[in-house]
């Protein structure tokens, strides 16, 4: 395995294995907010239903025993109540109130109790007697009957209180369901105790309604509270959504340092590793080159200034992994970009020229110096004005321009070209160590111009397009 293809095997395998927090928070958080709101949803709905429909039958208990006291007000009967009056059987047993004066009592009251099994949300309306003999019924074939088997009602009698019971089909078993007519869905059973004047339960009244309007008004809670709590849970998705969205970014870009962090670290390690092993031979070499420069007759000396040349290319290889991989505690000073931009171009002057390649400059009389070191500084322009001319072998044109920044803060120096510039999959790759597209490239240098302007606060900004040229924006900052 080669020199170039170790390094890039080895960067491959440094990273961090990929959690994609966002897309699991969006499957998770959609399901679990989606569960509760239906709970939620569910829960309060029925809570709703219920409570308006035990309302609904409390207040139907409360207006017939409010008619039941009104009858008694109306004969008279202070020491009694209605429920003594309902069960003809018992018209002998309360001697101190004469036989008809109970039997108008008790026809007025259910002629009130008639009135509300007319209404359209009543299906039927039952009473009992203590022994559960139906009394009276506004279906007339129960009068006389007795139930066997009725756990509400006797639970009614026993406890003196309301017990309230719904309904979505007619019970088969229940034979005091023979309605006049059948109910079309949901209804409600309601068992009122009729008690007499020493608290006991003498008649028991059941009602059956199938409370239509309450059924739409209840429907119309449903659809709210459904509303409500999916417009709810969709606000509160949406809400850790952007939030776990920037979380998941600001990772993402932690993990992407960490990666290149990683990377460095590595370049570090080999190009220490290159540096000790390459450095002593190539300068002996190179020394061995000039001596036999001096000495070779004419015919050789192509060959031994090719030697020399390959030689500082390999150097200058070495030189730009050690800058790339060193720590980042370099200390700042103010540097005039000025001078660094045209020191570059006084170096480049040859190449420029072989090249038949035009500058044009746009550059003020003074700048402010920019926070940066010379030599780096140097390096970062002799880069890109090296990757430009490469990218111009047949001429073209190399523009530089000294512009402000986006603030106050800040300067641009821009750098550009009319070269081949790069595809899709270039600008995809181009800080990543180790990746060129020139032969005989190492692949270090724009890795190194990102790093280098990063150490300083700077950034780079660089736009591509095949066929049309490259232009790199330098963004650094001001000094002082």
């Amino acid at each position: 395995m080669g020199f170039r293809e170790w390094f890039g095997t080895e960067a491959k395998t440094i990273g961090i294995v990929q959690y994609d927090l966002l897309r699991w928070f969006s499957l998770v958080s959609v399901l679990i907010i989606t569960l509760v709101a239906l709970g939620l949803g569910f829960i309060a709905s029925r809570f709703i239903v219920n409570e308006s429909i035990q309302r609904d039958a409390a207040l139907t208990a409360q207006f017939i025993q409010s008619l039941a006291s009104t009858e008694i007000g109306t004969h008279h009967l202070p020491q009694h109540q209605m429920g003594e009056m309902l069960d003809p059987r018992a018209d002998l047993v309360y001697a101190n109130v004469t036989r008809s004066k109970r039997q108008v009592a008790r026809r007025e009251f259910l002629e009130h109790i008639e009135n509300i099994a007319r209404q359209p949300d009543t299906l039927l309306i039952t009473i009992y007697a203590p022994d559960n003999v139906v009394i009276w019924s506004s279906n007339p074939a129960l009068i006389g009957t007795k139930v066997i088997e009725d756990d509400q009602l006797n639970e009614s009698f026993a406890t003196k209180s309301r017990v309230f019971a719904t309904y979505h089909d007619v019970v088969p078993e229940r034979e005091e369901q023979k309605f006049p007519r059948p109910p079309k869905g949901f209804f409600i059973e309601n068992y009122i105790p009729m008690l007499n004047a020493s608290g006991d339960a003498v008649a028991m009244i059941e009602i059956y309604k199938e409370p239509s309007d309450l059924v739409a008004r209840t429907q119309h809670g449903y659809i709210l509270m459904w509303l409500a709590t999916s417009a709810g849970g969709a606000l509160i998705y949406l809400a850790l959504y952007r939030i776990v969205r920037r979380a998941s970014g600001i990772l993402a870009a932690q993990q992407k340092q960490i990666m290149q962090n990683e990377a460095f670290v590595a370049m570090g390690e080999m190009s220490a590793a290159v540096a000790h092993s390459l450095r002593n031979p190539l300068a002996s070499i190179r020394s061995s080159a000039e001596l036999v420069q001096e000495l070779a007759p004419p015919a050789f000396q192509r060959n031994v200034t090719d030697i020399i040349s390959q030689v500082d290319r390999m150097s200058t290889w070495v030189r730009d992994l050690l800058t790339t991989a060193s720590p980042s505690a370099a200390t700042a000073e103010p540097v005039d970009p000025l001078a660094a931009i045209h020191g570059t171009l006084a170096a480049y002057q040859p190449q420029i020229r072989a090249c038949q390649v035009d500058v044009e400059l746009s550059l003020p009389d003074t700048a402010q110096p920019v926070v940066s070191q010379r030599v780096l500084l140097l390096q970062v322009l002799n880069s890109l004005v090296s990757n430009a001319l490469e990218a111009m072998p047949k001429g073209g044109k190399l523009g530089i321009e000294l512009s402000k920044g986006g603030d106050e803060r800040t300067i641009a120096i821009i750098v550009s070209d009319t070269g081949n510039g790069m595809s899709d999959a270039q600008r995809k790759r181009l800080y990543q160590p180790f990746t060129t597209t020139k032969q005989g490239g190492l692949g270090v240098g724009l890795v190194m111009v990102k790093r280098i302007m990063e150490r300083f606060g700077g950034s780079v900004d660089i736009h591509s397009k095949q066929h049309e040229g490259t232009r790199v924006e330098l963004k650094l900052q001001l000094a002082g």
